[in-house]
């Protein structure tokens, strides 16, 4: 039961960072048309509680940018260590 709950959170980890990763690859493509993209939207709306949650852990008011590079490894950590967790249990 417990190895299936890891495979589910490390699925779930994975869509989120694959969405980030997406996000960030329109952001390049699109420029300043991104916001009227309707896939930059759906990863928007994706993303946002992820990235909302590292921004306010994060000290000051930092760049919109700088949160989103921030999301993605942590996301990244999250998954590798479900994968040893997955491995291991």
């Amino acid at each position: 039961m417990s190895s299936f709950l890891i495979s589910a959170l490390r699925a779930t980890v994975e869509m989120l960072g694959l969405c980030l990763l997406g996000q960030g690859i329109l952001y390049l493509i699109a420029g300043r048309k991104r916001r009227n993209n309707r896939i930059y939207q759906l990863f928007d709306l994706i993303t946002s509680p992820p990235r909302q949650l590292v921004a306010k852990l994060m000290p000051g008011a930092p760049s919109p940018l700088a949160v989103g590079v921030f999301t993605f490894m942590l996301l990244l950590l999250l998954w590798v260590g479900l994968a040893f967790a997955r491995k291991f249990v």
